[in-house]
């Protein structure tokens, strides 16, 4: 039975929580947080309750999950990593390049491993994307539409962090670094970055567009908002054998159009799986995570991807404040 700790109180160390609370072979057995919101969900879980990890026993969990806003997490995850726990921490990986590379020193000098909550890599859709582009199904991909977006994130938040762009670092960081890594995932390193952005006219709505040219040739056009009702993502990927395409606002489904006559010169059009699976996402993660450290095994997603999704996210809020294109 691998024994948890969850660090945070907010709606992701909640949903971190859930999972836990379906897992036969695993359980949180502590949360941390020095917030009202923390001693909540303890009592909730009847676990045990602390302020700060300095009131910790070490010896009492296995591995700890990270869910505090962004700029705690340098702090805690080098904390942790000296206290030889795996660690899950949700994304972003750090404000900055170098607080990211210092959580990452610091897990390898402990011998400890370290994965980033890059949930999307676990959602069927992107998934069954990945596969589609891997096979050739649709060809030499030449240009993708990301979407991803919704209203502010909720204001009752600790210190209503997420308005304060020191801290989260808005749109490009906080939000279109799933899509940078998604994109990352499919087709490799980013050459250059170039965005556009509400940024500064507003710390609650806020709507960016990014242009990334990969090295592989590929450009792909990605939006992130802040400034739409209802919560939704969509994507399309042109290749020279077809178009892909999912849409949450629609079916919630991955399709695929053959553009290439075939002997009979009709459309064929397949289906991944529907979102409502009987595992959510972040189950998946959590027990991908889990069990590679059981079974010492390698992460679906590793540090050192998130490290270069927030690379891609600092360069498009580098444009963004500059007006440039940036150069990776």
């Amino acid at each position: 039975m691998l024994r948890a700790l969850i660090i945070g109180g907010g709606a992701m160390a909640r949903t971190h929580a859930e999972v836990y609370a379906q897992l036969a072979d695993a359980s949180v057995v502590g949360v941390v947080d020095p917030d009202v919101r923390g001693r909540q969900l303890a009592a909730d879980l009847h676990v045990s309750y602390s302020e700060s990890l300095s009131e910790v026993d070490w010896t009492a969990f296995d591995v700890a999950h990270v869910c505090a806003p962004t700029p705690w997490h340098r702090e805690l995850v080098v904390e942790i990593a000296k206290n030889h726990k795996h660690i899950l921490c949700e994304k972003p990986i750090a404000r900055t390049l170098a607080d990211a590379e210092a959580m990452i020193a610091a897990c390898e000098q402990s011998g400890v491993r370290l994965m980033i909550g890059h949930c999307v890599r676990y959602f069927p859709e992107y998934r069954r994307a990945k596969e589609l582009v891997d096979s050739g199904r649709i060809g030499r991909v030449a240009i993708a539409r990301l979407f991803r977006g919704g209203s502010f994130p909720p204001t009752d938040t600790w210190q209503d962090w997420y308005a304060n762009r020191h801290w989260s670092g808005g749109v490009c960081v906080d939000l279109m670094v799933h899509d940078f890594d998604f994109l990352r995932w499919l087709f490799g390193p980013v050459a250059r970055v170039f965005a556009k952005s509400t940024y500064g006219e507003s710390n609650r709505i806020e709507l960016t567009l990014a242009t990334l040219r990969f090295h592989s040739g590929v450009i792909a056009h990605v939006t992130g908002s802040w400034a739409h009702t209802g919560f939704g993502t969509r994507f399309e990927l042109a290749g020279s054998l077809g178009l892909l395409e999912h849409d949450s606002f629609k079916a919630g489904t991955v399709s695929h159009e053959a553009t290439v006559p075939h002997a009979f010169d009709v459309t064929q059009g397949i289906q991944a799986p529907r979102t409502h699976v009987h595992k959510s996402p972040y189950r998946l993660e959590i027990e991908d995570f889990l069990n590679a450290i059981v079974h010492d095994r390698p992460f679906y997603v590793t540090a050192h991807d998130a490290l270069e999704a927030l690379r891609i996210g600092l360069a498009a809020e580098q444009s963004v404040l500059t007006g440039m294109p940036v150069d990776l």
